[in-house]
């Protein structure tokens, strides 16, 4: 038995020489499956994130987009004290006081299911992918890799040294992105939140699915695609407006090398995506408003008291504009801005926040 301990100690060094050739390709194959792991599960964070950035901004600024769709869109008739019916353009304060009249404090709140159910797919898609694109066009531009594993495209040193025009295009396409995956939810909530309720506080959409539902059956599966060109065509230049000015700021006001802000107010990085946030939100609502108001029109047109009907985008143009003048592009675009600065200004705080709880 003692002969055959030599030759197992000499037939050893052989399989060991085969395992340990193939034991250096494993880590590497370990290493990529590691790699494309945590990213994917780095790319739900962010989605998740983002979603939830969303949610918190939007509950928290529902009475104004109410008052705002209500301006926006024109709505008739409208019930100003227990006697008396208006059909003339009213203020938004005019508005406000008739909407509790009519449909109580939580009035305010129409459509705030709608909008969570719309908000949270299209901004943790907007996040996310606005990421992901910030670090294609790194790539691009730099020549060099972005670990996106490693999330180094979205540094604060990457992050000012990217320019205007690339952080423009990766908000614009992340906006056209989650747009096209959201439309039918945003055509449900503009519905519900662009109409007032008829007597009794009768209201002809109950809800986000039923609103879909009824659509399509009154008016065609084609119909939750109404405004959809504008929305697209909206969507490259608002996200795009609203990411670029983040990022134009974040380079106009960039921290030293030890992480702090030269001016020390925005040293917290929370703080800096309130702000800038806001300012970016503001620019964004403002620049592209009238394309937003011909999109909520095409989006109504065909709806339960509605009466106007436009072939399209540019004859939806041409009609409003020969009806009331330019004017009517920028109803409620006040209210709009008032909403626009706190509602990014949360979104984009909310989402640095959570983040930061998310990694531990």
């Amino acid at each position: 038995s003692s002969s055959l301990l030599p030759q197992i100690d000499m037939k050893q060094p052989e399989p060991s020489t085969d395992s340990g050739s193939s034991s250096l390709q494993r880590p590497e194959e370990t290493t990529v499956s590691s790699q494309t792991t945590h990213g994917a599960a780095d790319m739900t964070r962010r989605m998740v994130c983002g979603g939830l950035a969303g949610m918190i901004a939007k509950t928290a600024t529902n009475p104004l987009d109410r008052i705002r769709m209500l301006s926006q869109t024109g709505e008739h008739g409208i019930k100003l004290s227990s006697s008396t019916t208006t059909t003339k353009r009213i203020t938004p304060l005019q508005l406000y006081k008739s909407i509790l009249q009519n449909e109580g404090i939580l009035g305010l709140w129409a459509g705030n299911g709608a909008n969570l159910l719309r908000v949270f797919p299209a901004k943790s898609i907007v996040f996310s992918s606005n990421d992901f694109y910030r670090g294609v066009a790194h790539t691009l531009y730099f020549g060099n890799d972005v670990d996106n594993n490693n999330n180094n495209y979205t540094t604060q040193q990457q992050k000012q040294q990217l320019p205007w025009m690339l952080s423009f295009l990766s908000g614009g396409l992340a906006g056209m992105t989650a747009s096209a995956a959201t439309y039918p939810l945003d055509l449900a909530r503009g519905r519900i939140t662009g109409k007032l309720a008829g007597p009794g506080g009768k209201k002809h959409y109950k809800g986000i699915v039923n609103t879909v539902l009824i659509t399509a059956r009154e008016e065609g599966v084609r119909a939750l695609y109404k405004g959809v060109t504008p929305t697209l065509l909206g969507a490259m230049p608002y996200e795009g407006i609203k990411f670029g000015t983040v990022g134009m700021l974040e380079r106009a006001f960039p921290k030293s090398s030890t992480g702090e802000e030269q001016g020390g107010v925005l040293s917290n990085n929370i703080v800096r995506k309130l702000v800038f946030g806001g300012a970016g939100g503001v620019s964004a609502g403002l620049l592209t408003y009238p394309n937003d108001t011909i999109r909520r029109l095409l989006q109504l047109q065909g709806s339960k008291g509605t009466t106007e009907h436009f072939d399209g985008y540019f004859d939806c143009f041409r009609k409003t504009y020969a009806k009331y003048g330019i004017e009517r592009f920028y109803r409620g675009a006040f209210i709009n801005i008032v909403r626009m600065a706190p509602n990014t200004a949360i979104q984009f705080g909310s989402y640095e926040l959570l983040k930061q709880m998310s990694e531990g």
